[in-house]
């Protein structure tokens, strides 16, 4: 027997089923009830099955009429909400951005409502860890990394972001007080502030500096940049950072950068994504938006 079936006819039966009536299911369907009955009719002799008693001029469904229109009903359900979820997949993009926590935290998060505002069909999904992301999958779009670069799998485009100054921060009021700081050499009556993740440390800064003689051995030590701009925000101690990641704190006063806004330059971060997903329109306005923010601050 050849079971294909029209699907005016599973239509046709589906609402007459629902409703228990044949001028009903035509009046819905914009035909007549003898085209419903007919429809009905074919489904029957197909399928050698009475799917409806005909009782004066009322229908009701036979045991296997039931449990036909229950899966029939099931289908339709279905078909709907792929059908508006589909919808709404058209209209609005998902983009998912990986990035370390700190550059999430410090700059990223403080700018996403501008990227919203130009992009208002895309929708952002950013996630905060320092885990490495398998972009392969496509659970991310755009991985932000910041470090040594892990050997990235065939096909991963790495942009790196432009390089980054590195450079003592604190508190306005540790620049006044009982040992108001002056000059480098005044660091040795301050608590320093280690970010453990900063490509530049104390050590390192030390060097530049040969004349000034710190304990780097001790002070507070974070291992998370935006913990240790936090403290340094409280008072607690001079940061040595990133003025990427403190954008916001200087330009608001809270912190300052007691011997001026020149320091070591640094390769930090990178822009990580697949080769062939770099032109889809989400990943291309991100990329471009990222980037004009990076340059604002040197325009």
């Amino acid at each position: 027997m050849h079971n294909r079936i029209s699907l005016k006819a599973i239509q046709a039966f589906e609402a007459a089923a629902r409703l228990s009536s044949f001028a009903l299911a035509a009046d819905e369907l914009f035909v007549t009830p003898s085209a419903i009955s007919h429809q009905v009719k074919q489904l029957e002799e197909q399928f050698g099955v009475q799917l409806f008693h005909r009782v004066h001029r009322a229908v009701v469904l036979t045991d296997a009429g039931r449990r036909y229109a229950e899966e029939v009903s099931a289908a339709f359900s279905r078909i709907e909400l792929a059908t508006r979820e589909l919808g709404r997949t058209e209209k609005i993009d998902i983009l998912t951005v990986h990035s370390t926590p700190s550059f999430a935290t410090q700059w990223l998060m403080p700018r996403l409502a501008r990227f919203s505002s130009l992009n208002p069909d895309v929708d952002v999904r950013l996630n905060a860890s320092t885990d490495a992301v398998d972009l392969v999958s496509g659970a991310v779009d755009i991985d932000i990394r910041y470090g040594m670069r892990r050997l990235q799998p065939a096909g991963t485009m790495v942009l790196s972001f432009p390089a980054e100054t590195i450079v003592p921060l604190c508190a306005p009021a540790l620049l006044e007080g009982e040992h108001p700081i002056r000059s480098p050499e005044d660091l040795a009556l301050h608590t320093l502030i280690h970010s453990e993740v900063c490509l530049v440390s104390w050590r390192d800064w030390m060097r530049q500096h040969r004349k000034v003689k710190l304990d780097i051995s001790r002070g507070l030590r974070f291992d998370r940049s935006f913990m240790a701009i936090s403290a340094a925000v409280d008072g607690l101690g001079v940061c040595l950072e990133s003025l990427l990641l403190v954008q916001r704190e200087l330009e608001t006063g809270r912190l300052v950068a007691p011997f001026g806004l020149a320091g070591p330059k640094v390769q930090g971060y990178t822009f990580n994504l697949l080769k062939s997903r770099a032109e889809l329109p989400k990943i291309r306005s991100f990329q471009e938006w990222l980037f004009d923010e990076l340059d604002a601050p040197r325009r």
